[in-house]
């Protein structure tokens, strides 16, 4: 059964309102517009939903949002991964209020209609009350009708048009698969209560910054200097000096995927990017528990405990950055919720998922509330009707700074705003597409 669609209609004029250099402060600000991205981006193409550790074993659960509609992603009682619409087919409320758990079925508090967990309807309370006409399989929970997992990945659709998701992760495709593969014959586990951190704007500004090298000098100051104040050069501080003449680079790899890389400010040897961390308090006594144990490859074991210094971004919701999986969820316009899953990893010493731990806690903790507080600030900004321009022109028309390869990778320095640019073009394309969308019942 399908359970209707969604098409676009609003006469917004999307080439006015994203150009090659700048965007308009409506595509921030306009509630209307933020509506048609549910529908057209988060609808549109494939979403971040869960990793497959949080759901492990068969009737596992976790609950979260598809943009803005609720959703049950569920490993049902025969093991199949799906995504649930959490919405009770009688009068609407949530049959799933828990955050994660392991249930064989989803009973709706506020009538009792009780599904299975592959989302049929099981049981309704005083059934007699219900003409013959009444059919329990016209009434299953919707569900996304397209789910895949990429390596653990998992993701969603309702645009049953779109490509594969294989396709649609493209060029980013290999850069997951180096991020995962640090990891030889080690299994990326999401296990850890999530951070999870709000700001008042608009979701596309984390979109925004994911791949932006240009802010990190001036907007992580503090940050930088408590390695300054111990007079050692530490993670990040490479950003401090010139980065237009570093070997850092962003790129745009298509599909509005984008990628910056820290890792040529790196010596290419072993332990150099646990000797760039900064200071955590407590880590020598695990640090020298490493060399004891494992003095031939302590080097290699400690740099896995610090970030990959890789910021990947899947358009539009999943973020890798260092060690972490980062989701951007949207609440209203000028409303977003970021939250931050740490990795551990299956067959490392505990000493290094415990180092990998106190590792992750430090950007969140002290870089991205710089970040948030730049994005609530940006916001109120906009609002201001008579200034309507956002300027992403940083390295625009200096041919030179930007090199396209035969693949059609767009690769600039780091301190430049191609991805935006770029990245603008793959929202644009959804959101000015006829799409339709479904939620379809029960396969």
């Amino acid at each position: 059964m399908k359970y209707g669609t969604c098409h676009s209609a609003e006469p917004w004029d999307w080439d006015y309102l994203v150009q090659q250099d700048r965007i308009h402060r409506l595509v921030y600000t306009d509630a209307q517009i933020f509506q048609a991205e549910m529908t057209r981006i988060f609808g549109g193409t494939w979403v971040y939903l869960a990793h497959e550790s949080e759901i492990p074993e068969r009737d596992n659960f976790k609950t979260g949002r598809l943009g803005m509609r609720p959703i049950i992603v569920v490993r049902d009682r025969k093991g199949k991964i799906r995504c649930l619409l959490n919405r009770c087919t009688h009068r609407g409320a949530t049959v799933c209020r828990q955050k994660s758990g392991s249930a064989k079925t989803f009973v709706c508090p506020y009538h009792g209609w009780t599904f299975s967990n592959n989302g049929k309807l099981a049981g309704i309370p005083w059934e007699g009350a219900y003409s013959d006409e009444f059919e329990r399989t016209n009434h299953s929970l919707g569900q996304v009708p397209r789910v895949e997992s990429y390596r653990g990945f998992i993701f969603g659709t309702l645009n049953l048009e779109a490509p594969d998701l294989v396709s649609h992760l493209g060029r980013a495709k290999a850069l997951l698969d180096e991020w995962i593969d640090r990891y030889p014959n080690a299994q990326i586990t999401v296990r850890s209560s999530a951070h999870k951190q709000i700001y008042n704007g608009n979701w596309k500004f984390i979109y925004d910054n994911a791949a932006d090298g240009y802010h990190v000098n001036f907007s992580h100051r503090s940050l930088l200097e408590v390695a300054r104040r111990l007079g050692e050069e530490k993670d990040m501080q490479y950003f401090a000096r010139n980065p237009d003449d570093s070997e850092m680079y962003v790129q745009y790899l298509g599909n509005g995927h984008v990628f910056l890389d820290q890792r040529p400010s790196y010596p290419d040897k072993p332990g150099a990017y646990w000797q760039n961390q900064r200071p955590q308090p407590g880590r020598e006594p695990f640090e020298a528990s490493i060399y004891e144990r494992w003095p031939d490859k302590a080097d290699y074991l400690l740099d896995l405990a610090s970030g990959s210094q890789m910021n990947l971004t899947i358009f539009p919701n999943l973020l890798i950055v260092g060690n972490q999986i980062n989701v951007i969820e949207p609440l209203c316009v000028d409303r977003t919720q970021q939250t931050t899953y740490a990795t551990t990893i299956a067959g490392l010493p505990d000493e290094i998922n415990t180092l990998r731990m106190r590792t992750q806690e430090d950007f969140p903790n002290f870089g991205v509330p710089d970040d948030m507080m730049n994005f609530a600030e940006c916001h109120q900004g906009l609002t201001i009707p008579e200034m309507e321009w956002v300027l992403i022109n940083r390295g625009f028309g200096i041919h030179h700074r930007q090199q396209k390869d035969p693949d059609g990778i767009i690769t600039a320095p780091v301190t430049d705003e191609v991805p935006i640019r770029s990245y603008y073009q793959e929202w644009k394309r959804l959101m000015s597409s006829n799409l339709s969308l479904s939620a379809n019942a029960i396969d």
